[in-house]
């Protein structure tokens, strides 16, 4: 690694840069899940309901899943060092708004403005460590990023809950500010222009297409639980977005130099690997949002009760990461994902038959379980759909990579509240009970609720195993190649 250098030949001092670019990285990606225990605070704050305090959300992940296509035009477009050290500066104006935010609609502003930093910044990490790192180092390398990617959302529940606890959501964001200057100023020093640039032009109708289409997409699965399944809001956005999507997805087709490169879904080996490690990312979203409700309503547990009942599988992640990556390196992704996969599964299973009396440590140890399962999946699946695409196809992989991951969390949040809140509406008993017996209704709307949990956990079961399925499709070795048509599956 110590041949490596940049465009312009300059040496490279790979772990500084790579310190520098995973430091980044682990804060944007952080800042995705450390409001989600502030919400009552700030509700209280700025006196709004809770239709209005989940934009902080779902704005955010609009955005964030609008830029990510992007991601792949600006790589190619704007050398490396500056587009990162442009990503951070924007990250850094967005959370210093939201710090000194005065009202929500500033709060608000201030987290769009952040969400477009870390729409960049994520798939830029994948992109730079796959260039930097040869083949049989990839796995071990992109374990590294699984740090900021798994782990950082992870704890970000757990460290909201006791910053809010001890000093105010002010400090949420200005406890980030000093590592954002820290990171832009490493960023002068050891970023290095890594990813070749080729100076494209720029579609303006596919990247209209491409913002409206993936922003109707995920405002329409964002309204589920808010609106219902049936709700103009819901239906008439997930209809627009999959017509524009698709008419995206026509010109890309067509184009001789496209925004986004679809053409590596022509990799067998790219397209499975992608679909199974969104079919994981969504178990884990899935039961990472459940499970909290869970231990807060039938457990009577605080937010950040809850949120350090599921910080040793959050922790388990961050130490699994890179070991699994240098396993990958070694014997390949099948086993592992099989493995981590069966894992997975097993261990959701117990969810499906919690009550209010299941040991919190007995839920603690089976959700470290998953996460362990998870850690082998995740990141090896990434590194071995890029594995099969060609040095130029990289960047529009991590793109679709990652947008199809975040609409699929999206899409599986909405699937788990609906099923959550249906299933407990069609248990609950009759409202007249209520003032026939009290107690009796409490304790019939009790169980309802819990059967809600129920089902959602079942659910999450049946991603995972579909998911362990279709692990035996998967191949056991890439055969390295210039053409992303070009593959072998071997077994």
């Amino acid at each position: 690694m110590q041949n490596i250098r940049d465009n312009q030949g300059r040496h490279i001092n790979v772990w500084l840069l790579v310190i520098t670019l995973v430091t980044g990285v682990f804060i944007t990606v952080l800042n995705q899940t450390i409001l989600s225990t502030a919400f009552p605070t700030l509700m209280n704050t700025f006196n709004i309901d809770t239709g209005t305090v989940q934009w902080l959300t779902t704005g955010f992940m609009l955005v964030n899943g609008i830029m990510i296509p992007v991601s792949a035009y600006l790589a190619a477009k704007v050398p490396t060092r500056w587009l990162y050290i442009g990503a951070m500066a924007i990250f850094g104006v967005g959370t210093t708004v939201a710090f000194i935010a005065g009202n929500f609609g500033t709060l608000l502003a201030g987290r769009l403005i952040q969400a477009v930093g870390v729409g960049i910044t994520m798939p830029l990490l994948q992109n730079i460590m796959l260039s930097i790192f040869p083949p049989d180092k990839r796995g071990a390398a992109m374990g590294i990023a699984g740090l900021a990617i798994g782990l950082a959302p992870a704890i970000g529940p757990t460290l909201s809950g006791w910053v809010i606890d001890n000093f105010g959501w002010r400090t949420l964001f200005g406890m980030l500010l000093p590592v954002i200057v820290i990171v832009l100023i490493m960023s002068f020093f050891f970023m290095r222009d890594v990813l070749p640039n080729n100076n494209p032009k720029l579609d303006f109708l596919s990247l209209v297409e491409s913002s409206a289409g993936f922003g109707l997409l995920l405002y329409g699965f964002s309204m589920v639980s808010s609106d219902g399944w049936l709700a103009f809001t819901v239906l008439g956005s997930i209809a627009a977005g999959v017509i524009i999507i698709g008419l995206f997805v026509y010109r890309q087709l067509h184009m001789e130099n496209p925004f986004l490169e679809l053409r590596v879904f022509s990799s067998k080996i790219f397209t499975l690997s992608t679909v199974l490690g969104s079919i994981a990312n969504m178990a884990m979203v899935g039961v990472e949002m459940i499970l909290p409700l869970y231990l807060q309503i039938i457990h009577g547990k605080t937010a950040l009760e809850s949120g350090l009942t599921l910080l040793p599988g959050a922790l388990m992640m961050g130490v699994m990461s890179p070991v699994t990556g240098v396993i990958f390196d070694r014997i390949g992704a099948k086993r592992l994902a099989q493995l981590g996969l069966f894992m997975l599964t097993v261990a959701t299973i117990p969810f499906a038959f919690v009550t209010a009396t299941t040991p919190s440590i007995f839920i603690t140890i089976i959700y470290a379980v998953r996460m362990f399962g998870i850690s082998m999946v995740m990141m090896p699946l990434t590194t071995n759909g890029m594995n099969a695409l060609s040095g130029s196809l990289i960047r529009h992989g991590t793109a679709v990579n990652n947008t199809i991951r975040q609409v699929a969390s999206s899409m599986t949040t909405a699937i788990l509240v609906s099923i959550l809140t249906n299933v407990t509406n069609g248990a609950a008993p009759a409202k007249h009970l209520l003032k026939a017996s009290p107690l009796a209704y409490k304790h019939a709307f009790f169980n309802a609720t819990l059967s809600g949990y129920h089902a959602a956990f079942w659910c999450a079961i049946a991603f995972s195993t579909i998911g362990w399925v279709l692990t035996y499709f998967l191949n056991s070795k890439i055969v390295e190649s210039k053409d992303v048509k070009t593959e072998e599956v071997a077994k």
